[in-house]
This record gives C-alpha cells, sequence and structure tokens, in this order.
C-alpha cells in the first residue's frame, strides 16, 4: 500500500511513510472490509461515516509538517485511524468525534494498541476544544462550508490548520497558516468527505 499509493503519488516525509507503515489499518475497518482494508479507496465504518482512503490520510498528515513535539488537535475521530497515525508522528493528540458510538469503539481500540498519547471526546468539533487549546496542528476529517473561526483561533502562530472546503458533495484540501493580521491559504487539491456537522459546519447530513 505505501509504497504504490502513498510514495509513488508525492508523499515524501519519511516520518509520515513510516507511521503509514507501522499502522495496521485493517484493525480500524469492520472484519468483512478488512480484505479492502489496504486498498486506496474511503471504507464505510458504521453511522453513515467512512474511514479515508490512505493517500488522503498521508497528504493531510504530511500537510501539518509534524516534528514530534506537538500538541495536534483532529476533528472527526471516525475509526481512529487518522488519530492513531497522529499519535505516532505527535507528542499529544486530542480528537474530538460528534457521534458516540464511533468515539467508544475509536477509543477502545486504541487504548488496545497502546495508544496512551490520545484522548477523545463527544462534542460538536466545530468548536473545537477550547480547554486544550492553543494547538499546533488542526486537521479536520470532514467536508466544511467555509473555515470554522474558532479552530482558527485555537492555533498557536505559524500553526497549521487542514481541511477540506466546498460543498456537500466535493471540496478543495486547504492548508492555512496562521500569521501575524492574516491567514495564508493554501489549496492541496480537490477532495470528497463527508460533511463536517455543527454550528460552524453544516446543519445535517
Amino acid at each position: 500500500m505505501v509504497e504504490e499509493q502513498i510514495v509513488s503519488r508525492g508523499i515524501k516525509d519519511p516520518r509520515v511513510i513510516a507511521a503509514m507503515k507501522k499502522v495496521p489499518r485493517h484493525l480500524f475497518v469492520e472484519e468483512a472490509l478488512q480484505s479492502q482494508a489496504y486498498s486506496d479507496h474511503p471504507l464505510p465504518i458504521g453511522e453513515k461515516q467512512t474511514i479515508s482512503q490512505p493517500y488522503m490520510v498521508a497528504l493531510m498528515t504530511e500537510a501539518l509538517q509534524l516534528k514530534g513535539n506537538e500538541k495536534v488537535l483532529e476533528i472527526g475521530a471516525g475509526s481512529g485511524y487518522q488519530s492513531a497515525i497522529l499519535a505516532e508522528l505527535a507528542e499529544r493528540v486530542f480528537s474530538i468525534e460528534r457521534i458516540r458510538a464511533l468515539a467508544i469503539k475509536a477509543r477502545q481500540l486504541l487504548y488496545e494498541l497502546g495508544y496512551i498519547n490520545i484522548e477523545i471526546k463527544i462534542f460538536d468539533g466545530t468548536y473545537g476544544w477550547a480547554e486544550e487549546a492553543p494547538f499546533d496542528g488542526i486537521i479536520v476529517t470532514a467536508g466544511a462550508p467555509d473555515i470554522p473561526q474558532p479552530l482558527v483561533d485555537q492555533l498557536v502562530m505559524d500553526g497549521r490548520l487542514v481541511i477540506p472546503v466546498g460543498d456537500a458533495y466535493v471540496q478543495d484540501l486547504i492548508r492555512v497558516t496562521k500569521t501575524k493580521g492574516e491567514m495564508k491559504k493554501e489549496d492541496l487539491g480537490g477532495c470528497r468527505f463527508v460533511k463536517l456537522i455543527g454550528k460552524y459546519g453544516w446543519e445535517s447530513e
């Protein structure tokens, strides 16, 4: 998976590549779908949610430019797979999931795999996690109609936010770097995610 689907498509960060090789993706999908776990496409995880394709996970993670000592916020824990990748690369990971069943399942699996540097909260992720802010990086694993201002506010100066922004069907992956007086925005390419539901996202699915 890693060489064919990730490295060949331009992912260069050796730490990201190592994390993608290490985390057992098949454990984060339903048993019936485990034969497809390493194919480069999203898979359903229940509750009308998906686990992102491996390349997109790698691309979004690389865009954060993590060095190892960061505090990262993830919006949309889902299966917990992206959380595990982040936990390999950052010092602490705080993840928010609005769907209780997914949060509980992800929390249990991550605990069983030995990830002690991840905290998961059941909440509206568009508000961020003010009690633990600021964050060096924030990653949003659902598509938003616009960039939620609370997430920008919770970034450190020069921190990075990676988020899909667009309509309900297709988005552009945007990297926002917080600088004095303005936000620097970079378009990393087209993507397609489920809706980011919440106060500063979509009102409903």
